[in-house]
């Protein structure tokens, strides 16, 4: 596994692991219905599980997805130019979902309406997964949950996409979507004491800024790898 590699994975992870603020807003009433419609007085725990299960293969699937397009992209033109240029994108607009994140700016907003269209074929079918009272409906509801319009989610598409390779797109998703699993299962089990915590303005404030310095670092690592390469960002050597 090559450096970029490990620097996209390891960016993308910190960022999940960092997202309770936004997970809490956007995902927070979700895993809290799936816990809250348990037949029986079931252990939630299994059903988080298979849950964000759903959730994180569906992530997977879209990085792949994204992967073969990039790879399809990086074919047509000279690759690590384009490479480079789609990383550095994306690290700039995870320094954009890290402000939005602090509470400055709403430009993440925008990102979110693009999936919008997508999100309204996919949603009247998890009405037909509502209550949640089996794993089976427990998974396939995570999968179509997977899909729901997140700034964050396509802010790491896009380093999917720059990867130019599908199962590298593959695992840079489902990277992200461990980080983001202690959050969410964090907030299944215990949503209202998790989500009033995660929303705390110096919370918001200290998750923001270190979502925006995991893109300030993935510049930071992409410019000074291309330096020393004798590159730089919009041109390269013979």
């Amino acid at each position: 596994m090559d450096a970029f590699l490990w620097l996209a994975m390891t960016s993308v992870f910190t960022a999940g692991l960092l997202s309770g603020v936004h997970c809490a807003g956007m995902c927070g009433g979700i895993v809290g219905v799936v816990s809250m419609q348990l037949p029986n007085r079931r252990p939630a725990l299994p059903f988080q599980l298979v849950y964000n299960g759903g959730r994180i293969l569906s992530y997977t699937v879209a990085g792949i997805i994204v992967g073969v397009i990039g790879q399809g992209g990086l074919a047509l033109k000279s690759g690590m130019p384009v490479q480079h240029v789609l990383f550095a994108l994306a690290s700039t607009m995870m320094i954009v979902m890290g402000f939005y994140l602090a509470g400055f700016g709403k430009g993440v907003r925008i990102i979110e309406n693009v999936g919008s269209a997508l999100w309204k074929k996919i949603q009247p079918y998890t009405c037909r997964l509502l209550p949640v009272d089996s794993l089976n409906k427990a998974f396939w509801l995570g999968m179509a949950w997977g899909w729901l319009p997140c700034g964050l989610v396509y802010t790491v598409l896009l380093t999917a996409l720059a990867m130019g390779n599908a199962w590298q797109g593959g695992l840079i998703m489902l990277a992200f979507g461990i980080g983001t699993l202690p959050n969410l299962l964090a907030l299944g089990l215990f949503y209202s004491r998790v989500k009033k915590f995660a929303q705390s303005r110096p919370v918001r404030l200290c998750a923001g800024l270190l979502v925006a310095g995991v893109g300030c670092y993935g510049l930071y690592k992409l410019a000074t790898g291309m330096l020393l390469a004798g590159q730089c960002l919009f041109c390269h050597s013979v």
